[in-house]
Protein backbone atom coordinates (compact mmCIF):
# COMPACT_ATOMS: atom_id res chain seq x y z
CA UNK A 1 0.00 0.00 0.00
CA UNK A 2 2.84 2.36 0.84
CA UNK A 3 4.50 1.77 -2.52
CA UNK A 4 1.25 2.48 -4.33
CA UNK A 5 0.79 5.70 -2.40
CA UNK A 6 4.35 6.74 -3.25
CA UNK A 7 3.63 6.03 -6.89
CA UNK A 8 0.44 8.05 -6.87
CA UNK A 9 2.02 10.96 -5.08
CA UNK A 10 4.78 11.04 -7.66
CA UNK A 11 2.46 10.63 -10.64
CA UNK A 12 -0.31 12.97 -9.66
CA UNK A 13 1.05 16.49 -9.58
CA UNK A 14 -1.80 18.60 -8.36
CA UNK A 15 -0.89 22.19 -8.74
CA UNK A 16 -3.33 24.82 -7.57
CA UNK A 17 -5.59 25.72 -10.44
CA UNK A 18 -6.26 29.20 -9.20
CA UNK A 19 -4.10 31.79 -7.51
CA UNK A 20 -4.87 33.16 -4.08
CA UNK A 21 -7.52 35.83 -4.14
CA UNK A 22 -6.30 39.28 -3.18
CA UNK A 23 -8.14 41.17 -0.50
CA UNK A 24 -10.28 43.92 -1.94
CA UNK A 25 -13.46 45.79 -1.17
CA UNK A 26 -15.59 43.47 -3.29
CA UNK A 27 -17.40 40.82 -1.28
CA UNK A 28 -17.10 37.40 -2.92
CA UNK A 29 -20.01 35.12 -2.05
CA UNK A 30 -19.28 31.48 -1.36
CA UNK A 31 -20.01 29.12 -4.25
CA UNK A 32 -22.81 26.89 -2.93
CA UNK A 33 -23.11 24.72 -6.02
CA UNK A 34 -22.61 21.02 -5.26
CA UNK A 35 -19.53 19.00 -6.07
CA UNK A 36 -20.21 16.09 -8.41
CA UNK A 37 -18.59 12.65 -8.20
CA UNK A 38 -19.63 10.28 -10.98
CA UNK A 39 -18.51 6.66 -10.43
CA UNK A 40 -18.88 4.16 -13.26
CA UNK A 41 -18.35 0.41 -12.92
CA UNK A 42 -17.51 -1.78 -15.92
CA UNK A 43 -19.64 -4.86 -16.71
CA UNK A 44 -21.24 -4.88 -13.25
CA UNK A 45 -24.46 -6.88 -13.25
CA UNK A 46 -27.84 -5.49 -12.21
CA UNK A 47 -27.95 -7.59 -9.03
CA UNK A 48 -24.28 -7.60 -7.98
CA UNK A 49 -24.49 -4.98 -5.23
CA UNK A 50 -25.95 -5.80 -1.83
CA UNK A 51 -28.46 -2.96 -2.23
CA UNK A 52 -29.62 -4.53 -5.52
CA UNK A 53 -30.00 -8.04 -4.11
CA UNK A 54 -26.46 -9.39 -4.38
CA UNK A 55 -24.46 -11.43 -1.88
CA UNK A 56 -21.25 -9.50 -2.62
CA UNK A 57 -20.14 -7.34 0.31
CA UNK A 58 -20.64 -3.73 -0.79
CA UNK A 59 -21.26 -1.83 2.48
CA UNK A 60 -20.14 1.53 1.12
CA UNK A 61 -22.38 1.49 -1.92
CA UNK A 62 -25.16 0.11 0.27
CA UNK A 63 -24.66 3.16 2.51
CA UNK A 64 -25.10 5.50 -0.46
CA UNK A 65 -28.28 3.66 -1.44
CA UNK A 66 -29.70 3.65 2.09
CA UNK A 67 -29.18 7.42 2.27
CA UNK A 68 -30.03 8.24 -1.32
CA UNK A 69 -32.03 6.93 -4.27
CA UNK A 70 -31.97 3.67 -6.21
CA UNK A 71 -33.28 3.90 -9.76
CA UNK A 72 -35.34 0.96 -11.01
CA UNK A 73 -35.64 1.96 -14.67
CA UNK A 74 -32.24 3.30 -15.63
CA UNK A 75 -30.78 2.47 -19.03
CA UNK A 76 -27.35 2.24 -20.64
CA UNK A 77 -26.44 1.59 -24.29
CA UNK A 78 -25.44 -2.09 -23.76
CA UNK A 79 -21.66 -1.76 -24.08
CA UNK A 80 -18.79 0.10 -22.45
CA UNK A 81 -17.52 2.68 -24.94
CA UNK A 82 -20.97 3.61 -26.36
CA UNK A 83 -22.31 4.06 -22.81
CA UNK A 84 -19.31 6.20 -21.88
CA UNK A 85 -19.81 8.36 -24.96
CA UNK A 86 -23.49 8.87 -24.15
CA UNK A 87 -22.80 9.53 -20.47
CA UNK A 88 -20.12 12.13 -21.19
CA UNK A 89 -22.01 14.03 -23.91
CA UNK A 90 -25.71 13.86 -23.06
CA UNK A 91 -26.44 12.36 -26.48
CA UNK A 92 -27.29 9.01 -27.97
CA UNK A 93 -23.96 7.33 -28.57
CA UNK A 94 -24.19 7.41 -32.38
CA UNK A 95 -24.72 11.16 -32.22
CA UNK A 96 -21.47 11.34 -30.26
CA UNK A 97 -19.58 9.21 -32.80
CA UNK A 98 -19.34 5.82 -31.08
CA UNK A 99 -22.01 3.49 -32.46
CA UNK A 100 -19.87 0.39 -32.08
CA UNK A 101 -16.30 0.41 -30.76
CA UNK A 102 -13.23 2.65 -31.09
CA UNK A 103 -12.19 1.69 -34.63
CA UNK A 104 -12.35 4.68 -36.98
CA UNK A 105 -15.02 4.41 -39.68
CA UNK A 106 -16.29 6.90 -42.20
CA UNK A 107 -19.95 6.97 -41.06
CA UNK A 108 -20.74 9.87 -38.72
CA UNK A 109 -22.19 7.62 -36.03
CA UNK A 110 -19.26 5.20 -36.05
CA UNK A 111 -16.13 7.35 -35.97
CA UNK A 112 -14.85 5.54 -32.88
CA UNK A 113 -14.20 8.63 -30.77
CA UNK A 114 -16.19 11.46 -29.17
CA UNK A 115 -16.56 13.75 -32.16
CA UNK A 116 -16.31 17.52 -32.52
CA UNK A 117 -20.08 18.05 -32.65
CA UNK A 118 -20.20 17.32 -28.90
CA UNK A 119 -19.24 18.84 -25.59
CA UNK A 120 -18.31 16.68 -22.63
CA UNK A 121 -19.54 17.09 -19.07
CA UNK A 122 -16.04 18.20 -18.16
CA UNK A 123 -15.93 20.88 -20.86
CA UNK A 124 -19.27 22.42 -19.92
CA UNK A 125 -18.68 22.24 -16.16
CA UNK A 126 -15.16 23.63 -16.48
CA UNK A 127 -16.51 26.60 -18.42
CA UNK A 128 -19.11 27.03 -15.67
CA UNK A 129 -16.40 27.43 -13.03
CA UNK A 130 -15.89 23.85 -11.84
CA UNK A 131 -12.56 22.12 -11.40
CA UNK A 132 -12.52 18.86 -13.35
CA UNK A 133 -10.58 15.64 -12.84
CA UNK A 134 -10.80 12.02 -13.92
CA UNK A 135 -9.29 8.70 -12.89
CA UNK A 136 -9.74 5.38 -14.65
CA UNK A 137 -10.88 4.01 -17.99
CA UNK A 138 -11.31 6.42 -20.92
CA UNK A 139 -12.13 4.16 -23.91
CA UNK A 140 -13.77 6.85 -26.05
CA UNK A 141 -10.92 7.63 -28.43
CA UNK A 142 -9.49 5.93 -31.53
CA UNK A 143 -7.14 3.29 -30.18
CA UNK A 144 -3.75 3.13 -31.88
CA UNK A 145 -2.48 -0.30 -32.93
CA UNK A 146 1.03 -1.23 -33.96
CA UNK A 147 1.77 -2.27 -37.54
CA UNK A 148 2.32 -6.00 -36.96
CA UNK A 149 1.01 -8.54 -34.41
CA UNK A 150 4.54 -9.04 -33.08
CA UNK A 151 5.03 -5.31 -32.54
CA UNK A 152 1.58 -5.09 -30.92
CA UNK A 153 2.40 -7.88 -28.46
CA UNK A 154 5.75 -6.31 -27.64
CA UNK A 155 3.88 -3.11 -26.77
CA UNK A 156 1.20 -4.93 -24.76
CA UNK A 157 3.86 -6.87 -22.84
CA UNK A 158 5.56 -3.62 -21.76
CA UNK A 159 8.67 -4.41 -23.80
CA UNK A 160 8.27 -1.35 -26.03
CA UNK A 161 6.80 2.11 -25.58
CA UNK A 162 5.31 4.76 -27.82
CA UNK A 163 4.27 8.34 -27.02
CA UNK A 164 0.49 7.97 -27.42
CA UNK A 165 -2.17 5.26 -27.17
CA UNK A 166 -4.71 7.27 -29.18
CA UNK A 167 -4.59 10.64 -30.95
CA UNK A 168 -3.53 13.00 -28.18
CA UNK A 169 -6.23 15.54 -29.04
CA UNK A 170 -8.75 12.87 -27.99
CA UNK A 171 -7.23 12.36 -24.51
CA UNK A 172 -9.29 13.35 -21.44
CA UNK A 173 -7.12 16.40 -20.71
CA UNK A 174 -8.03 17.68 -24.17
CA UNK A 175 -11.75 17.09 -23.60
CA UNK A 176 -12.20 19.23 -20.50
CA UNK A 177 -10.45 17.35 -17.69
CA UNK A 178 -7.76 19.35 -15.91
CA UNK A 179 -6.24 16.22 -14.39
CA UNK A 180 -6.29 12.60 -15.55
CA UNK A 181 -4.71 9.33 -14.47
CA UNK A 182 -5.86 6.06 -16.01
CA UNK A 183 -6.01 3.73 -19.00
CA UNK A 184 -6.83 4.90 -22.51
CA UNK A 185 -7.67 1.42 -23.88
CA UNK A 186 -10.58 -0.64 -22.55
CA UNK A 187 -9.08 -3.93 -21.30
CA UNK A 188 -6.20 -3.99 -18.83
CA UNK A 189 -4.06 -6.29 -16.73
CA UNK A 190 -5.06 -5.19 -13.21
CA UNK A 191 -1.55 -5.68 -11.83
CA UNK A 192 0.33 -3.90 -14.64
CA UNK A 193 -2.10 -2.01 -16.91
CA UNK A 194 -1.46 -1.31 -20.57
CA UNK A 195 -2.15 2.22 -21.92
CA UNK A 196 -1.68 3.83 -18.51
CA UNK A 197 -1.08 7.59 -18.61
CA UNK A 198 -0.82 10.57 -16.31
CA UNK A 199 -2.18 13.55 -18.23
CA UNK A 200 -0.70 12.74 -21.64
CA UNK A 201 2.50 11.09 -20.36
CA UNK A 202 2.77 7.28 -20.50
CA UNK A 203 3.36 5.66 -17.12
CA UNK A 204 6.34 3.41 -17.83
CA UNK A 205 6.33 1.32 -14.64
CA UNK A 206 4.26 0.50 -11.57
CA UNK A 207 5.34 -0.90 -8.17
CA UNK A 208 5.14 -4.59 -7.30
CA UNK A 209 2.04 -4.21 -5.14
CA UNK A 210 0.08 -2.23 -7.75
CA UNK A 211 -3.61 -3.07 -8.28
CA UNK A 212 -5.47 -0.91 -10.75
CA UNK A 213 -8.80 -0.66 -8.90
CA UNK A 214 -6.96 0.65 -5.83
CA UNK A 215 -4.96 3.08 -7.96
CA UNK A 216 -8.12 4.49 -9.57
CA UNK A 217 -9.77 5.00 -6.19
CA UNK A 218 -6.64 6.31 -4.49
CA UNK A 219 -6.12 8.78 -7.31
CA UNK A 220 -9.69 9.98 -6.84
CA UNK A 221 -9.02 10.39 -3.11
CA UNK A 222 -5.92 12.48 -3.82
CA UNK A 223 -7.87 14.66 -6.24
CA UNK A 224 -10.56 15.29 -3.63
CA UNK A 225 -8.01 16.25 -0.99
CA UNK A 226 -6.39 18.75 -3.34
CA UNK A 227 -9.54 20.18 -4.91
CA UNK A 228 -11.30 20.53 -1.55
CA UNK A 229 -8.80 23.25 -0.65
CA UNK A 230 -10.18 25.42 -3.46
CA UNK A 231 -13.21 27.72 -3.29
CA UNK A 232 -14.60 26.28 -6.53
CA UNK A 233 -16.79 23.18 -6.74
CA UNK A 234 -15.38 20.17 -8.57
CA UNK A 235 -16.51 17.47 -10.98
CA UNK A 236 -14.73 14.13 -10.53
CA UNK A 237 -15.28 11.22 -12.91
CA UNK A 238 -14.13 7.87 -11.50
CA UNK A 239 -14.30 5.28 -14.29
CA UNK A 240 -13.47 1.79 -13.08
CA UNK A 241 -12.35 -1.17 -15.14
CA UNK A 242 -13.74 -3.56 -12.50
CA UNK A 243 -15.24 -6.06 -12.74
CA UNK A 244 -14.56 -6.35 -16.50
CA UNK A 245 -12.44 -9.36 -17.44
CA UNK A 246 -9.68 -10.46 -17.01
CA UNK A 247 -10.68 -12.01 -13.71
CA UNK A 248 -7.80 -10.76 -11.58
CA UNK A 249 -8.08 -9.98 -7.88
CA UNK A 250 -6.09 -9.87 -4.68
CA UNK A 251 -5.82 -13.19 -2.78
CA UNK A 252 -7.30 -11.81 0.44
CA UNK A 253 -10.41 -10.65 -1.43
CA UNK A 254 -10.84 -13.95 -3.30
CA UNK A 255 -10.59 -15.87 -0.02
CA UNK A 256 -13.72 -14.12 1.28
CA UNK A 257 -15.77 -15.76 -1.48
CA UNK A 258 -14.04 -19.11 -2.04
CA UNK A 259 -17.03 -21.03 -0.63
CA UNK A 260 -19.81 -18.68 -1.71
CA UNK A 261 -20.48 -19.93 -5.22
CA UNK A 262 -20.00 -23.67 -4.80
CA UNK A 263 -23.78 -24.14 -4.75
CA UNK A 264 -23.94 -23.09 -8.38
CA UNK A 265 -25.88 -20.88 -10.75
CA UNK A 266 -29.46 -21.60 -9.70
CA UNK A 267 -28.83 -21.31 -5.96
CA UNK A 268 -27.25 -17.86 -6.30
CA UNK A 269 -29.76 -16.64 -8.86
CA UNK A 270 -32.80 -17.64 -6.84
CA UNK A 271 -31.34 -16.16 -3.64
CA UNK A 272 -30.66 -12.87 -5.40
CA UNK A 273 -34.18 -12.79 -6.77
CA UNK A 274 -35.73 -13.37 -3.34
CA UNK A 275 -33.67 -10.55 -1.84
CA UNK A 276 -34.67 -8.18 -4.66
CA UNK A 277 -38.33 -8.93 -3.96
CA UNK A 278 -37.83 -8.54 -0.20
CA UNK A 279 -36.09 -5.20 -0.71
CA UNK A 280 -39.00 -3.91 -2.80
CA UNK A 281 -36.69 -3.43 -5.77
CA UNK A 282 -38.87 -5.58 -8.04
CA UNK A 283 -42.50 -6.71 -8.05
CA UNK A 284 -42.78 -10.47 -8.68
CA UNK A 285 -46.12 -9.90 -10.44
CA UNK A 286 -44.51 -7.82 -13.20
CA UNK A 287 -40.96 -9.15 -12.92
CA UNK A 288 -40.88 -12.93 -12.56
CA UNK A 289 -37.52 -14.66 -12.62
CA UNK A 290 -36.68 -15.49 -16.24
CA UNK A 291 -35.47 -19.02 -17.10
CA UNK A 292 -31.72 -19.45 -16.73
CA UNK A 293 -29.86 -19.28 -20.01
CA UNK A 294 -28.60 -22.62 -21.39
CA UNK A 295 -30.23 -24.41 -18.48
CA UNK A 296 -29.83 -27.83 -20.08
CA UNK A 297 -26.65 -28.20 -18.00
CA UNK A 298 -27.28 -28.58 -14.28
CA UNK A 299 -24.68 -27.49 -11.75
CA UNK A 300 -24.41 -31.03 -10.37
CA UNK A 301 -23.42 -32.36 -13.79
CA UNK A 302 -21.15 -29.43 -14.61
CA UNK A 303 -17.65 -30.90 -15.14
CA UNK A 304 -16.06 -27.49 -14.47
CA UNK A 305 -17.92 -26.57 -11.27
CA UNK A 306 -14.71 -25.92 -9.28
CA UNK A 307 -13.37 -23.59 -11.97
CA UNK A 308 -16.73 -21.86 -12.41
CA UNK A 309 -17.17 -21.31 -8.66
CA UNK A 310 -13.68 -19.82 -8.51
CA UNK A 311 -14.39 -17.54 -11.50
CA UNK A 312 -17.44 -16.06 -9.81
CA UNK A 313 -15.51 -15.71 -6.55
CA UNK A 314 -12.90 -13.61 -8.36
CA UNK A 315 -15.64 -11.48 -9.93
CA UNK A 316 -17.08 -10.88 -6.46
CA UNK A 317 -13.63 -10.05 -5.10
CA UNK A 318 -13.18 -7.42 -7.82
CA UNK A 319 -16.49 -5.76 -6.93
CA UNK A 320 -15.64 -5.96 -3.23
CA UNK A 321 -12.27 -4.25 -3.76
CA UNK A 322 -13.93 -1.48 -5.79
CA UNK A 323 -16.39 -0.89 -2.95
CA UNK A 324 -13.56 -0.71 -0.40
CA UNK A 325 -11.95 2.12 -2.37
CA UNK A 326 -15.25 3.92 -2.77
CA UNK A 327 -15.45 3.80 1.02
CA UNK A 328 -12.11 5.63 1.22
CA UNK A 329 -13.46 8.21 -1.22
CA UNK A 330 -16.61 8.75 0.87
CA UNK A 331 -14.52 9.07 4.02
CA UNK A 332 -12.26 11.65 2.36
CA UNK A 333 -15.28 13.71 1.33
CA UNK A 334 -16.47 13.50 4.93
CA UNK A 335 -13.08 14.51 6.38
CA UNK A 336 -12.79 17.49 4.04
CA UNK A 337 -16.28 18.70 4.92
CA UNK A 338 -17.57 18.20 1.37
CA UNK A 339 -19.82 15.16 1.74
CA UNK A 340 -23.12 16.90 2.52
CA UNK A 341 -23.02 19.02 -0.62
CA UNK A 342 -21.58 16.45 -3.00
CA UNK A 343 -23.69 14.54 -5.51
CA UNK A 344 -22.35 10.99 -5.74
CA UNK A 345 -23.62 8.90 -8.64
CA UNK A 346 -22.81 5.22 -9.04
CA UNK A 347 -23.83 3.04 -11.98
CA UNK A 348 -22.65 0.36 -14.40
CA UNK A 349 -21.97 0.91 -18.10
CA UNK A 350 -23.90 -2.21 -19.21
CA UNK A 351 -25.01 -5.61 -18.05
CA UNK A 352 -22.51 -8.29 -17.10
CA UNK A 353 -20.44 -9.75 -19.91
CA UNK A 354 -21.27 -13.19 -21.38
CA UNK A 355 -18.01 -13.22 -23.36
CA UNK A 356 -15.56 -16.09 -23.31
CA UNK A 357 -12.41 -14.00 -23.42
CA UNK A 358 -10.21 -17.11 -23.20
CA UNK A 359 -10.90 -17.92 -26.85
CA UNK A 360 -9.61 -14.54 -27.99
CA UNK A 361 -6.02 -15.08 -26.96
CA UNK A 362 -3.43 -12.30 -26.89
CA UNK A 363 -3.58 -9.27 -29.20
CA UNK A 364 -5.04 -5.75 -29.53
CA UNK A 365 -5.43 -5.05 -25.79
CA UNK A 366 -4.61 -8.49 -24.34
CA UNK A 367 -1.00 -9.32 -23.39
CA UNK A 368 0.76 -12.62 -23.98
CA UNK A 369 3.35 -12.23 -21.24
CA UNK A 370 3.88 -10.29 -18.05
CA UNK A 371 6.54 -7.61 -17.99
CA UNK A 372 9.07 -10.08 -16.59
CA UNK A 373 8.36 -12.70 -19.24
CA UNK A 374 5.88 -15.07 -17.55
CA UNK A 375 3.42 -16.59 -20.02
CA UNK A 376 -0.21 -15.54 -19.60
CA UNK A 377 -2.72 -18.38 -19.82
CA UNK A 378 -6.00 -18.09 -21.69
CA UNK A 379 -7.57 -21.24 -20.18
CA UNK A 380 -10.03 -22.35 -22.84
CA UNK A 381 -10.18 -25.79 -21.22
CA UNK A 382 -10.60 -24.28 -17.76
CA UNK A 383 -7.45 -26.00 -16.60
CA UNK A 384 -5.89 -22.95 -14.90
CA UNK A 385 -7.75 -21.18 -12.12
CA UNK A 386 -8.47 -17.45 -12.59
CA UNK A 387 -7.32 -14.77 -10.20
CA UNK A 388 -3.59 -14.09 -10.63
CA UNK A 389 -1.91 -11.87 -13.19
CA UNK A 390 -0.87 -14.87 -15.27
CA UNK A 391 -4.43 -15.73 -16.37
CA UNK A 392 -6.97 -14.01 -18.63
CA UNK A 393 -10.44 -15.41 -18.00
CA UNK A 394 -14.09 -14.34 -17.77
CA UNK A 395 -17.22 -15.55 -15.95
CA UNK A 396 -19.04 -16.63 -19.14
CA UNK A 397 -22.68 -16.45 -20.16
CA UNK A 398 -24.24 -18.59 -17.40
CA UNK A 399 -22.75 -16.55 -14.55
CA UNK A 400 -23.46 -13.35 -16.50
CA UNK A 401 -27.11 -14.42 -16.62
CA UNK A 402 -27.01 -14.93 -12.84
CA UNK A 403 -25.33 -11.58 -12.28
CA UNK A 404 -28.03 -9.86 -14.36
CA UNK A 405 -30.86 -11.40 -12.29
CA UNK A 406 -33.79 -11.31 -12.96
CA UNK A 407 -33.41 -10.27 -16.60
CA UNK A 408 -32.61 -12.10 -19.80
CA UNK A 409 -29.41 -11.87 -21.84
CA UNK A 410 -26.43 -9.66 -21.10
CA UNK A 411 -23.94 -7.08 -22.38
CA UNK A 412 -24.22 -6.08 -26.06
CA UNK A 413 -27.89 -7.08 -26.30
CA UNK A 414 -30.87 -4.73 -26.10
CA UNK A 415 -32.86 -6.99 -23.80
CA UNK A 416 -33.06 -5.78 -20.20
CA UNK A 417 -30.08 -7.88 -19.10
CA UNK A 418 -27.90 -5.82 -21.41
CA UNK A 419 -29.35 -2.33 -21.02
CA UNK A 420 -30.84 -2.10 -17.50
CA UNK A 421 -28.30 -0.67 -15.07
CA UNK A 422 -28.16 -0.27 -11.29
CA UNK A 423 -27.94 3.45 -10.48
CA UNK A 424 -27.53 5.08 -7.08
CA UNK A 425 -27.83 8.83 -6.48
CA UNK A 426 -26.65 10.29 -3.15
CA UNK A 427 -26.78 13.95 -2.17
CA UNK A 428 -27.52 14.78 1.49
CA UNK A 429 -28.27 18.43 0.76
CA UNK A 430 -30.52 17.72 -2.21
CA UNK A 431 -32.11 14.27 -1.74
CA UNK A 432 -34.42 14.00 1.26
CA UNK A 433 -36.19 10.68 0.65
CA UNK A 434 -33.46 8.46 2.04
CA UNK A 435 -33.53 4.87 0.86
CA UNK A 436 -36.29 5.48 -1.66
CA UNK A 437 -36.67 4.09 -5.16
CA UNK A 438 -37.01 6.27 -8.25
CA UNK A 439 -39.16 5.07 -11.14
CA UNK A 440 -38.35 7.86 -13.61
CA UNK A 441 -37.47 6.32 -16.98
CA UNK A 442 -33.87 7.46 -17.25
CA UNK A 443 -30.73 6.98 -19.33
CA UNK A 444 -26.99 7.61 -19.13
CA UNK A 445 -27.40 10.66 -21.37
CA UNK A 446 -29.43 12.32 -18.60
CA UNK A 447 -26.42 13.35 -16.53
CA UNK A 448 -25.70 16.28 -18.86
CA UNK A 449 -28.93 18.22 -18.19
CA UNK A 450 -28.93 17.13 -14.53
CA UNK A 451 -25.45 18.39 -13.79
CA UNK A 452 -25.99 21.56 -15.79
CA UNK A 453 -29.10 22.25 -13.71
CA UNK A 454 -27.25 22.03 -10.39
CA UNK A 455 -24.21 23.88 -11.77
CA UNK A 456 -26.41 26.69 -13.16
CA UNK A 457 -24.67 26.17 -16.48
CA UNK A 458 -25.91 26.41 -20.05
CA UNK A 459 -25.55 23.82 -22.77
CA UNK A 460 -23.77 25.54 -25.68
CA UNK A 461 -24.91 25.75 -29.28
CA UNK A 462 -21.31 26.10 -30.46
CA UNK A 463 -17.99 25.14 -28.88
CA UNK A 464 -14.49 25.87 -30.20
CA UNK A 465 -15.91 26.76 -33.60
CA UNK A 466 -18.10 23.65 -33.94
CA UNK A 467 -21.88 23.43 -33.96
CA UNK A 468 -23.00 21.26 -31.03
CA UNK A 469 -25.77 18.68 -31.34
CA UNK A 470 -28.64 19.51 -28.96
CA UNK A 471 -28.72 17.24 -25.92
CA UNK A 472 -31.25 14.41 -25.90
CA UNK A 473 -31.07 13.90 -22.12
CA UNK A 474 -33.77 14.61 -19.53
CA UNK A 475 -32.92 16.03 -16.11
CA UNK A 476 -32.99 13.68 -13.11
CA UNK A 477 -33.64 16.52 -10.65
CA UNK A 478 -37.38 15.76 -10.37
CA UNK A 479 -36.50 12.29 -9.10
CA UNK A 480 -33.95 13.79 -6.70
CA UNK A 481 -36.72 16.05 -5.38
CA UNK A 482 -39.11 13.14 -4.88
CA UNK A 483 -41.41 14.04 -7.75
CA UNK A 484 -43.16 11.30 -9.69
CA UNK A 485 -42.34 12.33 -13.25
CA UNK A 486 -42.15 9.86 -16.15
CA UNK A 487 -38.81 10.96 -17.61
CA UNK A 488 -38.30 9.92 -21.23
CA UNK A 489 -41.41 9.33 -23.33
CA UNK A 490 -39.42 6.99 -25.53
CA UNK A 491 -35.95 5.42 -25.57
CA UNK A 492 -33.98 3.72 -28.36
CA UNK A 493 -30.86 1.65 -28.84
CA UNK A 494 -28.77 0.02 -31.55
CA UNK A 495 -25.50 -1.83 -31.12
CA UNK A 496 -24.18 -4.33 -33.66
CA UNK A 497 -27.81 -4.68 -34.85
CA UNK A 498 -29.24 -5.37 -31.41
CA UNK A 499 -32.06 -2.84 -31.19
CA UNK A 500 -34.95 -1.64 -29.10
CA UNK A 501 -37.54 1.08 -28.87
CA UNK A 502 -39.35 1.54 -25.56
CA UNK A 503 -42.45 3.76 -25.67
CA UNK A 504 -45.27 3.81 -23.17
CA UNK A 505 -46.24 0.32 -22.11
CA UNK A 506 -44.44 -1.33 -25.02
CA UNK A 507 -40.92 -2.43 -25.83
CA UNK A 508 -39.93 -3.67 -29.30
CA UNK A 509 -36.57 -5.44 -29.32
CA UNK A 510 -34.36 -7.64 -31.49
CA UNK A 511 -31.22 -9.63 -30.82
CA UNK A 512 -27.85 -9.06 -32.45
CA UNK A 513 -27.64 -11.47 -35.36
CA UNK A 514 -31.43 -11.82 -35.66
CA UNK A 515 -33.52 -9.09 -37.27
CA UNK A 516 -36.79 -10.50 -35.89
CA UNK A 517 -38.67 -7.97 -33.79
CA UNK A 518 -40.16 -9.14 -30.48
CA UNK A 519 -42.83 -7.17 -28.64
CA UNK A 520 -43.38 -7.02 -24.88
CA UNK A 521 -45.83 -5.18 -22.62
CA UNK A 522 -42.80 -4.06 -20.69
CA UNK A 523 -44.52 -2.54 -17.64
CA UNK A 524 -46.30 -5.85 -17.07
CA UNK A 525 -43.53 -8.14 -18.32
CA UNK A 526 -40.18 -6.65 -17.33
CA UNK A 527 -38.29 -9.90 -17.87
CA UNK A 528 -39.55 -10.05 -21.48
CA UNK A 529 -41.06 -13.54 -21.38
CA UNK A 530 -44.33 -13.12 -23.32
CA UNK A 531 -43.73 -12.07 -26.92
CA UNK A 532 -46.87 -10.35 -28.23
CA UNK A 533 -45.61 -9.53 -31.73
CA UNK A 534 -47.97 -11.99 -33.46
CA UNK A 535 -51.00 -10.67 -31.56
CA UNK A 536 -50.24 -6.99 -32.22
CA UNK A 537 -48.80 -6.57 -35.74
CA UNK A 538 -50.11 -3.00 -35.80
CA UNK A 539 -47.99 -2.08 -32.76
CA UNK A 540 -44.96 -3.79 -34.32
CA UNK A 541 -45.42 -1.86 -37.56
CA UNK A 542 -45.89 1.46 -35.77
CA UNK A 543 -42.90 1.00 -33.49
CA UNK A 544 -40.70 -0.31 -36.30
CA UNK A 545 -41.40 2.88 -38.23
CA UNK A 546 -40.70 4.85 -35.08
CA UNK A 547 -37.33 3.13 -34.62
CA UNK A 548 -36.39 3.71 -38.31
CA UNK A 549 -37.25 7.39 -38.01
CA UNK A 550 -34.97 7.66 -34.99
CA UNK A 551 -32.21 5.74 -36.76
CA UNK A 552 -32.41 8.00 -39.81
CA UNK A 553 -32.10 11.15 -37.70
CA UNK A 554 -29.45 9.95 -35.21
CA UNK A 555 -26.64 8.62 -37.43
CA UNK A 556 -27.64 5.00 -36.91
CA UNK A 557 -26.61 2.76 -39.78
CA UNK A 558 -27.00 -0.95 -38.95
CA UNK A 559 -25.07 -3.23 -41.24
CA UNK A 560 -26.74 -4.40 -44.49
CA UNK A 561 -29.51 -6.95 -44.14
CA UNK A 562 -30.43 -5.94 -40.57
CA UNK A 563 -32.95 -3.16 -41.02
Amino acid sequence: MKARNVLLSSLIILSSCTGSRKNNKTTVSKDERPNIVLILADDLGYSDLGCYGGEIQTPNLDYLAANGLRFRHFYNTSRCCPSRASLLTGLYNQQAGIGEMTTARAEAGYRGYITENTVTLAEVLKDAGYHTAMSGKWHVSNTVEQSTPAAQLKWLNHQASHPYFSPVEQYPVNRGFEKYYGNIFGVVDYFDPFSLVNGTTPVESVPKDYYHTDAINDTAVSYVRALSKEDKPFFLYVAHTAPHWPLQALPEDIKKYEQTYKGGWDVIREARYKRMVAQGLIDPKTTPLSPRINNQLSWDKNPDKDWDARAMAVHAAMVDRMDQGIGRLIQTLRETGKLDNTIIIFLSDNGASPENCMRYGPGFDRPGQTRDGKEISYPVKKDVLPGPQTTFASIGERWANVVNTPYQYAKAQSYEGGVRTPMIAYWPKGIKAKGAYADQLAHVMDFMPTFLNVAKASYPQTYKGHSITPSTGVSLLPAFEGKQEPGHDVLYNEHFNARYVRAGDWKLVSLSGDSTWHLYKINQDETELNDLAAQHPDVVARMTAQWRQWANTHNVFPKPGKK
